[in-house]
């Protein structure tokens, strides 16, 4: 059977949505025009109802309460909110923050931010899989430490941190722990419970939902978590994002995680069922290339390769029928710059600007892998 191209994996950087998302939203697109916030009239209050729902469902993912829900416009807004929220409503109990190296450029800017604003970070580094010792996050606490904020699942190289034993720390020093999922919500098991989370950041349009939303969990109870607002102009979420609610992109969030915890157990075992497949006929073919970050403690759909000697920049485009990247699609940037993800690694730019991040996902077929197989190793040769 002929495979249709171009073919997508580029599930990293965002997803396609899925039917089942739009049929949901499709009713609050074009039937159900409400303001959530509109509380005497029926249209305001099956909107209401929506959101309300979708918000169970969202927390129900993250074995969370739904009242712990804010809405925001997708992950980089909540880590610019629980960051910035909790740093300006917790600068009397210290202002030390606890992060990581390889963080996503939306919580690095920010903490970078925060730096110029008088609050030092600590920044971890990493071994040369790409993992953090929770050894190193007990070390950095101080007297001073209010709050340690990690990413669940790397967006490059797909590492997942010891979410669990960093959250255990957390809870034994009394600080707070901001955790980002965008890539880890649907994917692996996320659990602010078990995990001692007390702010989870996630997006809906990294698990087959619309792009636009995104919403944050902010613990109530054991602690209660206060955060300062940073938009203002209206009450609604508790006075801490205001502005009216997205309704029907909020539907399509909560039906997409809705789908994401009734399927992830089948769906993780075959994304990496795929990815070995696509790893070991890449590594068989051209053997010169290098994995990038751990071998198995990693997202079931993520590889990233790099290929020594010849640069991503220009390999990609002998292969434009596959949807590829070299590196994180939310850094805005015109020049070819190596990763700073894969630098950290310990590899030099050289490693880093011969990566390549393959991101397969739901809707990948085992004929589209065998198909990239063949042409990136053709692609390989052609280049050399």
């Amino acid at each position: 059977m002929a495979v249709r191209t171009p073919i997508y994996l580029d599930n990293h950087a965002t997803t396609p949505l899925d039917p089942r998302v739009l049929e949901a939203m499709t009713p609050f697109l074009t039937e159900h025009c409400g303001n959530p916030s509109s509380k005497t009239h029926i249209f305001g209050w099956r909107a209401e109802e929506a959101v309300n729902l979708a918000r169970e469902k969202v927390a129900s993912l993250i074995h969370a309460d739904a009242k712990d829900i804010v809405w925001t416009s997708g992950t980089t807004e909540s880590i610019n909110l629980a960051l910035i929220g909790a740093a300006r409503a917790n600068r009397a109990r210290g202002k030390h923050i606890v992060s990581c190296v390889t963080e996503h450029r939306a919580a690095i800017d920010t903490l970078v931010y925060l730096e110029r604003e008088g609050f030092p970070i600590t920044w971890l580094p990493v071994d040369d899989e790409g993992c953090v010792d929770p050894a190193d996050v007990e070390k950095a606490i101080g007297d001073e430490t209010f709050l340690i904020s990690f990413m669940a699942a790397n967006n490059e190289i797909g590492v997942i941190h010891p979410v669990p034993e960093i959250g255990k720390i957390a809870k034994e020093k009394g600080v707070l722990f901001h955790v980002d999922a965008a890539q880890a919500c649907g994917k692996i098991p996320v659990d602010v419970e078990g995990m001692g989370i007390d702010l989870l950041s996630m997006s809906a349009h990294k698990v087959y939902g619309p792009k636009g939303v995104g919403a944050l969990y902010i613990r109530s109870r054991n602690p209660h978590v206060r955060l300062e607002p940073i938009l203002h102009g209206g009450g609604q979420e508790k006075g801490l994002r205001p502005g009216t609610l997205a309704v029907p992109n909020i539907v399509g969030m909560g039906r997409a995680f809705e789908i994401a915890r009734l399927e992830i157990t089948a769906e993780a075992a075959r994304l990496q069922a795929l990815r070995e497949r696509l790893k070991e006929g890449l590594l068989n073919r051209v053997p010169t290339a290098v994995l990038n970050g751990h071998p198995v403690r990693r997202l079931p759909g993520n590889l990233n390769l790099s290929f020594p000697g010849l640069r991503s920049d220009a390999l990609i485009p002998r292969i434009r029928d596959v949807a590829v990247s070299s590196g994180s699609a939310c850094a805005s940037s015109e020049t070819a710059e190596p990763s700073y993800v894969i630098r950290s690694l310990g590899g030099g730019s050289d490693r880093a600007l011969s990566s390549i991040r393959f991101g397969i996902g739901r809707f990948n077929t085992e004929e589209e892998i065998d198909f990239v197989i063949e042409r990136v190793a053709a692609a390989v040769v052609g280049a050399r």
